[in-house]
């Protein structure tokens, strides 16, 4: 799997998400219930993942809706 996004913004990793599911791309969110858990300190951003063979694909897709600044560099 690929981290794609970090962030502790959860609209963000939603409209991702919708997006790349959209897409039928797998999607992953990981540490959801950590970053609840901690509160609003901001330590622990949800990951969004996607596998390997989808990078490409969901990476082209995020940039085009206007979140490509918010992508992890390969």
């Amino acid at each position: 799997m690929i981290e794609l996004i970090r962030a502790n913004d959860v609209v963000l990793i939603g409209f991702a998400r919708t997006i790349l599911e959209a897409a039928e791309i797998p999607v992953l969110v990981a540490d959801s219930h950590m970053s609840l858990m901690e509160g609003s300190i901001g330590m622990f951003g949800q990951r969004l993942l996607v596998p390997r063979d989808y990078e490409a694909q969901a990476r082209r897709l995020l940039g085009d809706a206007g979140i490509a600044h918010e992508l992890r560099q390969p």
